[in-house]
């Protein structure tokens, strides 16, 4: 649970912190203007002359109304990589993120960023209405990049770690090595008691609750790009090691309840694109990915009351997962306003793994223990972006794709899967600095292979089997967003959003008690976003910026147990975020803040509901650069006791009677992040 919170909570906190860092800058009204009539603005280094940046990664966070996506990693390319282009480019691998390109390129070396609203001639957009690409400058040059970071937790484990980048330029030709020692942590981590009450409201049980959550990864990963056979080759490989611990004790007198999780895994990739003009206008790019990971996980959970042990439980998993994927695509640009790109895309997956689950040492059978999960994957795909008029743009395609997975071991299953994935997209500005864009596309979510398996969360008592008759989730989206720029840098976005979803995935009941996450039937999902960045100058907040964002999310699905309407699991309803930021450029300082207002989520199982509920989440920053090279930060954050709820069942009949419900009240750990960079 406590895991689920850091992602989700971290995911925010990143999204605010870039738009709170947001810089007026100077740039003349009139390119400003032209800009948006095209769907591109354009923003030169004097723009964030006032932020002192770094590396481009810096600029890119200040660029206004945008967000750094590095993508979901999902299975396949189509779809599953970031918002970021480098020179046109995504990178050679989808692990190689964009903001990890970034972050290695230092600010000196940037000509220029556009920001591609609605699709641009050239420019593959991935899915995305917005993208940015970072044009960089041809002349050779040496790179570093040396970051030392680290969290210091009042009471919890402290986590340090560093990274050293290297970057050469020749000419056409480049290369670089990324050193990497990182960390992984919890927000969530914390103290409180937990009080266990019956159907009626007696207290059952009330112990002293305590977790950490702690974990890291070293990796070296080098990349190699220079002109081929009348071309461009970017190469890149990594490999990594990495591991991730949980603890969470429950302890009262004469009573202690450990539940350990140790994971240990390592992970490796190699990438490789090749793009060659054809002619003129008709231009081929070439990918090939692999990548692979190895795993090991125990989770062990033991219990003492009154001096007698209670027989241990201990879930083991182990094994190998991997990913190749072939794409290739050719664009051919009729002229400046017409392009055509038409491909295709083999992939193949597996996941091999092995499993088992004891109680006092004796073997508890579970549906798909041990399987090998396989698929291979085609699509072809053609579409087409029309600027019709300079201040209308359209985008139309077609993915067909077919897929046969097959699974072996504890269960033997194939299936296979065709899927027609149509999407249009139209952008309109009316008028300088105003835009609307629209959307219509059928999405098909990303099966993860895990869910093949079984797992077990046994801190929530919770064992979950494997599923072979998983499908994967579809969607027909329409959206429609507004977004209004002012006073060169303020934004203001609306986004409306429905879904209609077919085969919606959750969770699901089976034999013996168990569970396993599953296809629950049709669901809707309604959506408004809001993004708003007010810039304070006017108002004698000078440097300074105000910003809010939000998104509110309504869903409807039917519960498989009790046949009740209710929300899907784990997408929180709301989680409004208030951002203060300001540059203080005679002090070489930018300073802001991020407020999370509150924040809940709840998920769904046939034997019990457990979600979280949290509010006043606070995150303040200081950032002083005394030289253009070199920058220290430091972060404090700081958030209210939050509460986990677990409602336990008696039986899976609709009425389903409360066993008991547990309450954790978890005081959250503060902590301090810091981070020191040096660039020369």
């Amino acid at each position: 649970m406590t895991k689920t919170i850091l992602l989700a909570t971290t995911a925010i906190l990143i999204t605010a912190g870039a738009a709170s860092a947001q810089t007026p800058g100077e740039q003349s009204a009139a390119p400003q203007a032209e800009a948006n009539q095209q769907g591109v603005l354009v923003f030169t280094p004097d723009f964030f002359a006032d932020q002192r940046p770094n590396t481009a990664l810096d600029m890119v966070n200040r660029v206004p109304g945008f967000s750094v996506v590095d993508g979901d990693g999902s299975r396949g390319f189509e779809g599953s990589v970031g918002n970021v282009l480098v020179n046109g480019a995504r990178p050679a691998s989808k692990n190689d993120t964009g903001s990890a390109v970034l972050s290695r390129t230092l600010a000196t070396q940037v000509e220029r960023i556009e920001l591609v609203r609605g699709g641009a001639p050239g420019i593959d957009m991935q899915g995305f209405a917005v993208v940015v690409n970072v044009i960089t400058r041809s002349e050779s040059s040496r790179q570093s990049v040396l970051t030392l970071f680290g969290n210091l937790f009042d009471g919890g484990q402290d986590l340090f770690g560093g990274s050293y980048q290297f970057t050469a330029k020749e000419g056409d030709t480049t290369w670089g090595v990324t050193l990497n020692d990182g960390i992984s942590m919890s927000d969530a981590d914390g103290v409180g008691p937990v009080i266990r009450r019956d159907a009626n409201g007696v207290i059952i049980r009330q112990e002293d609750y305590y977790n950490n959550q702690f974990g890291g990864n070293t990796g070296i990963r080098g990349n190699f790009a220079t002109p081929f056979l009348g071309g461009k080759i970017d190469l890149t490989a990594r490999y990594g090691v990495n591991d991730y611990h949980s603890i969470n004790l429950q302890t009262a007198p004469d009573v202690l309840r450990e539940n350990y999780f140790d994971d240990d895994g390592s992970s490796g990739e190699f990438g490789a694109v090749y793009t060659r003009p054809l002619s003129a206008r008709l231009n081929l790019e070439t990918r090939f990915i692999h990548q692979f990971n190895t795993f090991e996980g125990i989770s062990t959970a033991r219990t003492r009351v009154g001096g007698v042990d209670s027989p241990e439980q201990r879930f083991v998993g182990e094994g190998d997962a991997s990913e190749t994927i072939l794409r290739g695509t050719v664009r051919f640009e009729r002229s400046p306003a017409l392009t055509f790109e038409t491909g295709g895309e083999v992939a193949y997956n597996m996941l091999d793994t092995q499993q088992a689950f004891t109680v006092g040492g004796a073997p508890v059978v579970l549906p798909s223990a041990s399987v090998l999960v396989e698929e291979l994957r085609g699509e072809v795909f053609g579409k087409s972006t029309w600027r019709m008029r300079p201040d209308l743009t359209l985008e139309a395609g077609l993915r067909l794709e077919g897929s046969t997975i097959s699974q072996s071991g504890d269960a033997d299953q194939e299936k296979s899967f065709f899927f027609a994935k149509p999407r249009f997209q139209a952008t309109w500005t009316p008028m300088a600095n105003n835009q609307f864009r629209f959307r219509f596309e059928r999405e098909l979510g990303q099966l993860d292979f895990g869910d093949f398996a079984a797992s077990a969360d046994l801190s929530d008592e919770n064992v979950l089997g494997g599923n072979v008759d998983l499908e994967p989730e579809q969607r027909w989206i329409t959206e429609l967003t507004y977004e209004r720029r002012f006073w060169e840098d303020g934004i203001i976005s609306i986004g409306l959003r429905h879904d209609e979803i077919v085969d919606a995935i959750d969770v699901i009941p089976l034999d013996m008690g168990l569970s396993a996450v599953g296809n629950i039937g049709d669901g809707t999902l309604d959506q408004l976003a809001v993004n708003i960045l007010v810039p304070m100058d006017k108002f004698g907040f000078s440097g300074g910026r105000l910003g809010f964002r939000n998104t509110w999310n309504h869903t409807e699905v039917t519960d498989p147990t009790t046949g009740e309407t209710r929300a899907i699991s784990n997408l929180r309803p709301s989680q409004p975020v208030f951002t203060i930021a300001q540059d203080i450029t005679s002090w070489k300082l930018q300073w802001g803040g991020a407020y999370i207002v509150s924040l809940e989520q709840i998920g769904y199982d046939p034997d019990q509901t457990s979600g979280f509920r949290g509010s006043d989440y606070f995150e303040f920053w200081a950032e002083y650069k005394p030289t253009p090279t070199i920058s220290l930060r430091a972060q404090l954050n700081i958030w209210n006791d939050f509460e986990v709820e677990r409602t336990v069942y008696a039986d899976r009949t609709p009425a389903r009677p409360v066993a008991f419900v547990e309450n954790r009240y978890i005081d959250p750990r503060t902590f301090v992040s810091f981070r020191v960079r040096k660039t020369f």
